[in-house]
């Protein structure tokens, strides 16, 4: 059984898949003339990979890695996504004991934030404290969090749209890296 037309759909596929699962990101981040291109290339590639089952619909292995390239090539876009790391997120960080040596911690991490204090309906007293962060630097947080602080509990967000204002996380990088998210 000749395996090269199977091979041929499935890489593909997988990179087709990945392509479209990235340009989604920059889609939603607002990136427009990056996310043409890629979906310029991207279509390029389902044209043929598509092109090569539909002639061949007898060939059952290149159906199956059709079908095998579009779940590879998802968790590969979703891997390369997680890389790029594009945009920012929003931490929402419960305190029930004293904030004020986490907020000073974060502080000396480059993360600024703001604290909220109110009750809740099973305890008197907690702090709401609010930080962000570049979303490719949310590991490095929630690890601090983590390991340093395993009685809080915090939720976490993509920020959609935000001001161009420097004051949460220092300058940001600017040209293609930024461009590409890398700034």
């Amino acid at each position: 059984m000749d395996l090269a037309l199977p091979l041929i759909i499935l890489l593909a596929r997988i990179v087709e898949t990945a392509m479209e699962t990235v340009r989604l990101v920059y889609v939603t981040k607002g990136h427009k003339y990056l996310a043409s291109a890629i979906g310029t290339l991207k279509i390029g590639i389902w044209v043929l990979s598509t092109g090569l089952v539909l002639t061949n619909l007898n060939n059952i292995p290149g159906i199956l890695a059709y079908m095998l390239g579009y779940g590879i090539g998802t968790l590969l876009g979703m891997t390369i996504e997680s890389w790029i790391g594009l945009g920012t997120v929003i931490v929402r960080i419960f305190c029930t004991q004293d904030p004020a040596p986490l907020i000073s911690h974060l502080g000396n991490l480059g993360y600024g934030t703001t604290r909220i204090n109110g009750s809740g309906q099973f305890v008197p007293a907690v702090a709401v404290l609010i930080s962000m962060a570049p979303r490719k630097e949310a590991g490095r947080l929630l690890e601090v969090l983590k390991t340093g602080y395993p009685d809080v509990h915090f939720t976490i967000e993509d920020v959609s749209t935000m001001s161009e204002r420097e004051i949460y996380f220092g300058a940001r990088k600017r040209g293609i890296a930024g461009f590409i998210g890398y700034g």
